[in-house]
């Protein structure tokens, strides 16, 4: 019988979803129960699945794939037991490329493959735009796919390489693909990371002990391991750590690096550094900027919790407007709290938030978002603050407006579900029923990131493609299906 994933949460469709999170560690015993400690770090980057293959020279490769939370699942001592050895990679899932709201077990990964030189393992955090074309080939030339997702035509590619050994092979598959990528793989006795050329996901390298690696999406997960954060993955370098050395490869054509900037703004964890800056004082900036650029007379600045929280803080600092705990959230509502009957989903946010109403009552509130996607949330959370007796509300919001999908490993709807593809800003306003609605410029956002000049229309920074529709790496197998390109201006 085929495995099932947990429920959705029935309340949590207006945000964008995270992508996908790495893990990898070798040189240390037990490296699987390091890896389990990395991937509850990153959890925050996906909810769904998770997985984790190890090596041990004596027992070989074995692999464990779980529905639901890490703490779920890799906390249990009679499954930890089963991945020993000092060489594990994992990964934690949230569908963006497969079969959405139907995944089954095969397609949690992270992938495992045998090959004529050893057993490989990969996990994948990111998006293949052309994974669609590349499943064709290679399902025409032979190849039988176990998975829907996009991230197994990379084992495929590597099976059919000619290379004598997995780090050419998986240089081999990385030059077909296109999109988004950041990879942590293994073999029996190498921990290998890639980055695509264009940087657009996220890895960092850190050290463990006198002997010990680590790859992580995120810096948050190597402080849980007592890991030293060594330095980020270049764009477009593929690291191969084995016998406690590592050695740097550069497989692809250089290229002007285009990290995605939704990762400041929401995706990572705000005590994770990304290309050498703190995420929480890029959003603390965010609402700095915010400020400077919408003002507003009111009584209270108040953050959605909890990925509003910085950029509130910021907002308040920068107006002078005192900052306060308007909403509050419930710790411990989990995606499988209830099963969402009518009468529960009636009840919609306030199952999640709750309006703090001694602090708000007759008050002018400022609400401070991190985006609004598709806006139904956002009006939920508005009559709830008019409910609890607030004079005002004004809603800031610390990205620009999410016009076009993301195609490069974000969970987006698609564009006519996007409210500010269908709506200006005072339509949006109006559909939302605030007093107010702004949102930061490209050109703040871009201040906030470090980048003083704002956004260079000749040569952006990052991967901006959600607000500007500008797509670094043509979407192909979207644009076959009929998905229709910005035009130039």
């Amino acid at each position: 019988m085929t495995a099932q994933m947990p429920p959705a949460h029935p309340f949590d469709d207006d945000k964008l979803r995270e992508e996908c999170g790495v893990f990898g560690v070798v040189g240390v015993k037990d490296a699987a129960n390091f890896v389990a400690l990395g991937l509850h770090a990153l959890q925050h980057r996906g909810q769904e699945a998770g997985g984790i293959v190890s090596h041990d020279p004596e027992q070989g490769f074995n692999s464990a794939r779980r529905f639901g939370y890490v703490r779920d699942n890799f906390t249990k001592q009679s499954l930890m037991e089963t991945l020993p050895g000092p060489l594990a990679i994992g990964h934690v899932r949230y569908s963006t490329a497969g079969s959405k709201g139907n995944t089954a077990i095969r397609d949690v990964q992270p992938f495992f493959g045998e090959f004529s030189m050893g057993g490989a393992a990969i996990a994948h955090n990111g998006n293949l735009t052309n994974a669609n074309s590349l499943r064709r080939e290679l399902i025409e030339r032979g190849s039988i796919f176990q998975s829907s997702s996009d991230s197994e035509c990379i084992i495929h590619l590597m099976a059919r390489s000619l290379q004598q050994n997995v780090p050419e092979r998986i240089k081999d598959a990385l030059r077909r693909v296109e999109g988004a990528f950041s990879v942590v793989a293994m073999t029996r006795t190498k921990l290998i990371g890639v980055r695509d050329p264009l940087g657009v996901r996220p890895l960092v390298i850190g050290r463990i002990g006198e002997d010990g690696w680590v790859l992580s999406s995120e810096t948050c997960a190597l402080d849980i391991i007592g890991a030293e954060f060594i330095r980020d993955v270049d764009p477009g370098e593929m690291v191969v750590i084995e016998h406690g050395l590592l050695k740097s490869h550069r497989p692809f054509e250089p290229a002007k690096p285009r990290f995605c900037i939704f990762e400041q703004v929401y995706f990572s964890r705000p005590d994770s550094i990304l290309m050498g800056r703190s995420v929480y004082e890029t959003r603390r900036q965010i609402g700095i900027e915010l400020a400077r650029e919408s003002a507003v007379d009111a009584d209270i600045v108040c953050p959605v919790p909890d990925s509003g929280t910085p950029a509130a803080i910021g907002f308040s600092h920068e107006s002078g407007i005192p900052y306060g705990m308007g909403i509050i959230r419930n710790q411990y509502m989990g995606r499988t709290f209830i099963e969402p009957t009518e009468q529960i989903r009636n009840m919609g946010v306030r199952l999640k938030l709750n309006v703090n109403r001694a602090l708000i009552k007759g008050k002018r509130v400022i609400l401070v978002d991190d985006s609004v996607v598709r806006g139904t949330t956002s009006r939920k959370i508005k009559d709830m603050i008019l409910d609890a007796g607030a004079a005002e509300v004004h809603f800031r919001i610390a990205s620009p407006p999410t016009a076009w999908p993301c195609f490069y490993g974000v969970d987006t709807p698609d564009r006519d579900k996007l409210l500010a593809a269908r709506m200006s800003e005072d339509e949006m306003r109006d559909y939302l029923g605030v007093d107010s609605l702004k949102f930061i410029s490209l050109d703040g956002l871009y201040r906030a990131a470090g980048e003083a000049e704002g956004r260079s229309k000749s040569c952006p920074q990052f991967c901006d493609a959600c607000f500007s529709g500008e797509y670094p790496v043509e979407p192909r197998d979207m644009v076959e299906k009929g998905f229709q390109l910005k035009a130039a201006e």
